[in-house]
């Protein structure tokens, strides 16, 4: 997959023409390649470079001259891959770029793959998994809140809290195995009280990080919004209005919209991700009923759903079950009463409902409290400690297989069970949590996480 042993290189920014490109070069060999193809009044020699500087010179190839750029050196260990680092500031053409790149290789450079450069800072110490994850993360940032949340687990965030734990059980499970080495004589160095305590400890831990995953990976992909409510009764166009777009087929004919349809939209530096859905009925139509069906998979993944009923024409009953099932399992909601516009009927249902906007969507009534309601149940999460957040499915994932180990051994513990079978279980924790920070890994894990981040990174 990756090794240490070459000198890499590639283009860092974004590939095509512009004012200015930087290429990265990283390893033990950087400053030696590149004073064989770098000519500046400065550098007379190897010695000559010095960290942090950035010096003023020209690339030749031989007696030609390919660009004029300026080179910055950073020397191991204080640089972003824990080895020497040079970045080469050039002009944007791709023919000086690629010129560039072909000298360093000629001179000893090999092509970075994709993630090499951070590859190289995790295996030097310089980030633990997590926070490599968190670079590319960073990267794909498309909003501020998102951004945010990447720097602060770039920076350690829950990694650390993670590594504490993790550190703490491994003594307990030293003892343990202590204990199988001196089991004819019925010895317990292991304490079971503190044991059962630090475990305790750890279940509060990590049960509000598994939490923070909806909201984490809400704000990292998109806070999906499902719009949902009976056929014509104002969903697509609501779509249309929020994105300023005709992105949806808007017509009078009941089950027009027979898949879904999803855009997003930033508010505020949060990013949604608004889905126009099927209409809910009953019907006989096959291609519709695959609509309904997706209709009930987003209800499902949404963080929030708009339903929009048509003031005018709507089922009370089917608008209480649907409501009252919305309340059970938790799920914020908006009611718009849509089409204010031809009639000044009220909404009677039942105590389910939070709260009804009365709207015409098609005359942009009501579309600022529209707006206003589904920032302020957002906002409400602001409220969570976002250095406590993850956002990554393989460290959730990690996090709820830790937690099922833990109760494990607590029921262990009160079992009575032996010390070998508690072992295994001890092990298990220990294993998913360094999983999550990079301390246990295997090449097909590193491989999936870094093939993912772009070239240059």
């Amino acid at each position: 997959m990756y090794t240490q042993e070459n000198t890499i290189c590639t283009i860092s920014t974004k590939k095509g023409e512009g004012a200015i490109a930087i290429i990265r070069i990283s390893g033990n060999k950087a400053i030696n390649i590149c004073h064989k193809i770098f000519i500046s009044k400065k550098i007379k020699s190897l010695k000559d470079f010095k960290a942090n500087k950035v010096y003023f010179g020209k690339i030749k190839k031989e007696d030609k001259v390919i660009d004029e750029v300026l080179l910055t050196f950073f020397k191991a260990p204080k640089s972003y891959t824990g080895e020497d680092i040079i970045e080469i500031s050039c002009h944007g053409s791709e023919f000086i770029q690629n010129s560039i790149i072909q000298l360093l290789i000629q001179n000893g450079c090999q092509l970075a793959k994709r993630g090499e450069f951070t590859f190289r800072a995790f295996i030097n110490g310089k980030l633990d998994l997590s926070q490599a994850e968190a670079v590319a993360s960073l990267i794909s940032s498309k909003n501020e809140k998102s951004h945010n949340l990447a720097m602060k687990q770039m920076r350690g965030g829950y990694s650390k809290q993670i590594k504490s734990l993790r550190e703490r059980l491994i003594k307990f499970g030293a003892l343990i195995e202590l204990e199988l080495d001196f089991s004819t004589e019925d010895v317990e160095f292991a304490n079971r009280e503190e044991l059962l305590e630090l475990l305790s400890l750890m279940s509060d831990k990590i049960k509000p990080l598994i939490k923070s995953f909806k909201y984490g990976n809400a704000i990292k992909n998109g806070i999906p919004i499902a719009i949902v409510g009976p056929p014509n009764s104002g969903k697509s166009t609501l779509l249309n209005k929020i994105i300023n777009e005709e992105r949806a087929i808007v017509s009078n004919i009941k089950g027009t919209t027979r898949d879904v349809i999803e855009e997003t939209f930033t508010i505020e530096g949060f990013q949604f991700r608004f889905i126009d859905t099927a209409g809910l009925r009953e019907t006989d139509d096959k291609i519709e009923k695959i609509g309904i069906k997706k209709t009930h998979q987003k209800i499902e993944e949404a963080a929030i759903i708009i339903y929009v009923i048509d003031i005018n024409d709507f089922n009370s009953n089917q608008l209480n079950d649907n409501i009252l099932s919305f309340s059970k399992k938790g799920t914020d909601y908006i009611l718009l009463a849509n089409k204010i516009d031809l009639s000044n009927k009220k909404v009677n249902i039942n105590n389910y409902h939070k709260e009804i906007i009365y709207c015409s969507i098609l005359n942009n009534e009501g579309l600022d409290e529209i707006q206003s309601s589904i920032l302020q149940k957002i906002k409400k999460w602001e409220t969570i400690n976002h250095d406590l957040v993850i956002t990554n499915q393989r460290h959730y994932e990690a996090l709820v297989n830790t937690l099922n180990s833990i109760q494990s051994v607590k029921r262990g513990i009160s079992s009575n069970i032996s010390g070998e079978l508690l072992a295994i279980d001890i092990k298990e924790a220990l294993q998913y949590l360094g999983e999550i920070t990079g301390e246990i890994t295997n090449e097909h894990l590193l491989d999936s996480i870094f093939k993912d981040f772009c070239i240059g990174k």
